[in-house]
């Protein structure tokens, strides 16, 4: 029972994120000419962290996000069974909130789906897989070492770590946004791509494992990196 409220917290904390992320980039757009929409997205996304952590954070960890769990893995903060169960209640929410998008944005008459729910791309790095992979390694590390080292129970930096976490992804997105969109998050880019792809807009799926892979292998570097750094 305790372990079916983790994985519910992480679906509820994905689809959060993925609703009010990806829908605030929908609708004020992610053009780096456009300060407004790239900064108002930037906030967007590291705001719903900060609230998610401090709504589900005693729950689950407030994960939400594949890669961080993966961290926490390689770093002996959970069990392979949590992380499989972490791992699919955070696609499943991600998912479901770029349905919620679908379903908003389809009764609303909306017939532009600006930014295809929020999915990534390789546009700012000129369609370049190797840099777009090279961007959300980059990224992910930067964020998941700030977790291990917020998290960890020698920082002590108790209940304002959700502020950090959340300032943290604001951060990386700032620097992102222009480049890939900013994934650092494989749950995040499932759910909008799944979703574009359904109602056929743009060509998400094309570069989708980038998103995948790239945030993954700078999630186990970070864990890797901060154990070495920890002992």
């Amino acid at each position: 029972m305790k372990s079916l409220k983790k994985y519910a917290a992480e679906f509820i904390g994905t689809m959060v994120l993925v609703i009010m992320g990806c829908g605030t980039a929908m609708l004020v757009g992610c053009a780096s000419d456009s300060g407004c929409g790239y900064i108002l997205t930037a906030l967007a996304f590291g705001l719903v962290i900060v609230g998610m952590a401090y709504c589900v954070g005693n729950i689950s960890g407030c994960h939400i996000n594949p890669a961080v769990s993966l961290g926490v893995l390689i770093s002996g903060g959970m069990s392979a069974k949590d992380f499989i169960g972490y791992v699919i209640s955070q696609c499943l929410g991600a998912l479901a909130g770029a349905g919620v998008l679908a379903a908003i944005f389809t009764l609303g008459g909306v017939t532009d789906m600006t930014g295809a729910f929020g999915s990534n791309g390789l546009a700012g790095v000129n369609g370049s897989s190797a840099a777009g992979l090279l961007v959300e390694i980059v990224l992910t590390f930067i964020f998941v070492l700030t977790i291990l080292g917020v998290t960890s129970k020698k920082a002590g930096h108790g209940s304002f770590g959700g502020i950090v976490i959340g300032f943290t992804l604001t951060l990386v997105h700032i620097l992102g946004i222009g480049l890939t969109g900013t994934s650092v998050n494989p749950a995040r880019s499932i759910g909008p791509a799944v979703a574009a792809a359904i109602v056929g807009v743009g060509e998400p799926m094309a570069c989708l494992w980038v998103f995948i892979v790239g945030p993954l292998i700078g999630a186990a570097l970070a864990a890797v990196v901060y154990k070495a750094l920890e002992k």
